[in-house]
C-alpha cells in the first residue's frame, strides 16, 4: 500500500481544522474527465456523485461551484497525480494549479490529497460490484474521487489523535 498524504503548501489549509461536521467535495482530476464525490454531513461516508467532461476553466468553475452549492460543502479536496516513485508529473503540475485557482475563487479551503493508485483501487471497486466494460469507464473516474475523499477524511482523523 502507498504512503498517501495530503499536500497543503502556504495558502492552503491545514487538514486538522476541517470541521468535522458539513460535507465535503472531491475531484478526480483529469484532463478530459473529473470525476466527483461527496461525504455525508457527519463526515463518515463517501459516495460517487458523477464524472463531468472539463471544458475551458470558467465552465467547469461554474460547474463545480454549483455542486459545492447543492451539498452545501464545507470544503473542496482535488486529487494530487504523484508518479509510483513519488516524484512529481505534469499533471501534478496541472492539480496545483487548479488547486490555486480553486482557493483564489472559492470562499472554502482547497486541500490537496496523493491519489497514487486511486484508479487501480476505483476499477477493482467496480469489478468487485458486478460492474463490466463501459459502466467501469463511465463510473471509474467518481469512483477515484470517493477514494481521494476517503482517504483524506482517514488521514485527517489519524492527524487529531494524540
Amino acid at each position: 500500500m502507498q504512503d498517501k498524504h495530503t499536500t497543503n503548501e502556504p495558502g492552503f489549509a491545514d487538514i486538522t481544522n476541517v470541521p468535522q461536521k458539513g460535507r465535503i467535495v472531491a475531484l478526480d482530476l483529469g484532463t478530459k474527465w473529473v470525476g466527483i464525490a461527496v461525504s455525508d454531513e457527519l463526515q463518515i461516508t463517501t459516495r460517487r456523485v458523477k464524472t463531468i467532461q472539463r471544458k475551458g476553466w470558467k465552465k467547469f468553475l461554474t460547474e463545480i461551484t454549483a455542486y459545492l452549492k447543492e451539498f452545501d460543502a464545507i470544503a473542496l479536496v482535488l486529487g494530487l497525480p504523484y508518479n509510483f516513485d513519488g516524484s512529481e508529473s505534469d499533471m501534478s503540475n496541472e492539480a496545483r494549479r487548479l488547486a490555486r485557482n480553486f482557493s483564489l475563487s472559492l470562499d472554502i479551503p482547497v486541500f490537496l490529497q496523493d491519489e497514487r493508485t486511486t484508479t487501480y483501487e476505483a476499477r477493482s471497486n467496480l469489478w468487485k460490484l458486478g460492474r463490466e466494460g463501459d459502466d467501469v469507464l463511465n463510473n471509474v473516474d467518481s469512483e477515484a474521487a470517493a477514494i481521494i475523499l476517503d482517504d483524506f477524511l482517514k488521514l485527517r482523523d489519524q492527524m487529531k489523535k494524540p
